[in-house]
């Protein structure tokens, strides 16, 4: 085994992506960039992902594989990822996408040159079972003032300083945080004085299943509507209204949200 210490730890909390994992662990493995080690954890799948990833760190040592004893969320998982990670940068990953062989090589390139930012993301585009439909696009230097209307970094594709997202106490396992893990993390790197980027290039690529519309739940959008809240009592003017947008959105039949969504 290398005693060579990685410089990126990839997070990867993984949950019923048997199918998809070795594509997506794949991505990592063919990156120009090689100095990395991925850490994966199993949230108690029903399926055989855990049997997956044990295989796939068998034939690679840069992978490590932990597995919860009872099903967390994301947060939780990644938190403990976070804990074994060796990297002076993070970065993430899902065991169901895929993303470009260069993307830690840009990203990390950007970071080591611009020291004034904590976290580099990129465009990102959006699949499903019939191939990429939209692309997620940011402005490259968001400030704190855009979070009221969206969150600025995708997750997926990001690489950050591992010493920022320890010094903020990494994702935040509150039930009022849950399945909105990033956009709390970016609002808090934000109010902690910290800066993100946003590369204006679609380096990854996030598998959106038709049933993932499923998960439209009143209390994700009400999560939503809490970290919205954080960021109007930290910037100027009366934007508590932005704050009811992600509960409208809730009110919005399937239907007519499965349209809109698409584009």
């Amino acid at each position: 085994m290398s005693n060579k210490k990685p410089l990126i730890s990839v997070l990867m909390g993984i949950y019923n992506c048997a199918d998809t994992l070795q594509k997506a662990v794949a991505c990592i493995q063919d990156q120009t960039y090689d100095n990395w080690e991925l850490i994966m954890c199993d949230d108690c799948s029903a399926d055989n992902t855990y049997a997956v990833a044990c295989e796939l760190a068998q034939q690679d040592e840069r992978i490590r594989v932990l597995k919860n004893e009872k099903n967390l969320t994301l947060a939780p998982t990644l938190n403990k990822c976070l804990k074994e990670a060796q990297g002076e940068y993070i970065a993430r990953m899902d065991g169901d996408d895929t993303c470009s062989p260069e993307r830690f090589e840009k990203e990390l390139a950007f970071l080591e040159t611009h020291r004034e930012f904590a976290v580099v993301s990129c465009s990102m585009s959006l699949s499903n079972e019939t191939g990429i439909f939209r692309i997620i696009e940011h402005k490259p230097e968001p400030e704190l003032k855009d979070f009221l209307y969206r969150n600025q970094h995708c997750h997926a594709p990001c690489m950050a300083r591992a010493r920022v997202i320890k010094a903020i106490g990494g994702y935040s396992e509150a039930k009022s945080r849950r399945r909105v893990e990033d956009y709390d993390l970016w609002v808090r790197m934000y109010l902690a004085g910290f800066r993100g980027y946003n590369l204006q290039e679609v380096l990854y690529d996030m598998f959106d299943a038709e049933a993932a519309l499923k998960r439209r739940k009143f209390s994700n959008r009400l999560n939503e509507s809490r970290v919205i809240l954080e960021v109007c009592k930290n910037t100027k003017g009366l934007h508590y209204h932005r704050a009811l947008m992600p509960l409208i959105k809730w009110l919005i039949p399937t239907s007519l949200y499965k349209h809109f969504h698409r584009k």
